[in-house]
């Protein structure tokens, strides 16, 4: 081989050196977005809601970042440059009402589903060993309408089974990019004879949420029937449908729902048109009427609400210490 030869060879080498360092520095400088849902653990997949408000911290050699889970469990987290690719980095989730929680994960781009253990609730000294029960729990509320009359409303759950993080291998149904197992499920109500749903809301109340989608549309038009079909490419979660059956005769506005209750949890839904909400109950025997105000505030549990992008209203409220649902 002739000396020019060899000079271009060795330049070639050099070159191609010179790139791989290059691609690695920018690898390793490469920001990473770790994302995930934090819910209750629970042996129960309706019972696993999720966990608004939880701090969470990830360190790893030095370098840290920090976040918080949004109303549905959903955060993100945008690590900066540096080298959390390479090893793995120490996440803490921190929340009052649950036991502190330190996990160690790789930066592999999995679908995160961190499981937080409440703390025991300890009934206040005034209250003793006895806790008051609330029974008989219906939301009302009032809306503009003129033509149709209420005669009821329903509330029906359902669960779409599935385990999380399996790769899909081009076996549908997989998630909307490709790369896990999902599985479909779903449910179809029927009004009756004469009737119709309107005001119908769909929502996720447990489970890994945001690794969803409603394939069937996320409002459902009014008839007499309402089939909701969702594809689920993460772990076991629970929806819930929510109508009001009316019939074509004049009416006033006043409605009335009736919240799905799960453990010492509750969710419920509003149309984007409701006015003046609260909640009827039976508390320790006396019936009581309380207004849900835009604080929120109720004496007897803690409540939380999430605006849907076409304004419906997902309300979740947990009992207070001293307090059951029967």
């Amino acid at each position: 081989m002739s000396a020019r030869r060899v000079a271009i060879w060795g330049a070639i080498v050099a070159v191609a050196g010179v790139l791989a360092v290059v691609i690695v520095l920018k690898v390793r400088h490469r920001g990473v977005t770790l994302s995930g849902v934090v819910l209750r653990q629970d042996s129960d997949a309706r019972k696993q809601l999720p966990i608004a408000g939880v701090k969470i911290t990830a360190t790893e050699d030095g370098r840290a970042a920090e976040g918080e889970s949004d109303t549905s469990g959903l955060f993100r987290l945008n690590l900066p440059n540096g080298g959390w690719r390479e090893q793995p980095a120490v996440l803490a989730f921190r929340h009052p009402g649950y036991q502190p929680l330190d996990i160690s994960l790789n930066m592999t781009g999995e679908l995160r589903i961190v499981r937080m253990t409440p703390l025991p609730v300890q009934a206040p000294p005034t209250v003793g060993a006895h806790e008051i029960e609330i029974k008989d729990v219906r939301v009302r509320y009032a809306e503009e309408t003129s033509t149709t009359v209420s005669v009821g409303s329903t509330a029906k759950t359902f669960t779409v089974p599935n385990t999380g993080n399996v790769p899909c291998g081009a076996k549908p149904p997989c998630s909307p990019d490709g790369k896990w197992k999902a599985a479909t499920g779903g449910v179809t109500i029927d009004a009756g004879q004469g009737q119709q749903f309107e005001n119908a809301r769909v929502s996720c109340i447990a489970g890994p949420c945001p690794f969803t989608r409603i394939e069937s549309g996320d409002v459902p038009r009014p008839g007499r029937t309402i089939t909701v079909t969702v594809l689920n490419w993460s772990d076991t979660v629970t929806f819930l449908v929510e109508a009001e059956v009316t019939r074509g005769m004049p009416s006033d506005a006043n409605r009335q729902a009736y919240p799905a209750i799960y453990g010492r949890a509750m969710s419920f839904t509003l149309p984007s048109m409701a006015e003046g909400p609260s909640i009827e109950a039976d508390l320790g025997g006396a019936e009581i009427v309380f207004p849900l105000g835009p604080a929120l505030q109720l004496s007897w549990a803690e409540c939380t609400v999430q605006i849907g992008a076409d304004q419906t209203k997902l309300y979740r409220c947990e009992l207070k210490p001293g307090y059951h649902f029967q």
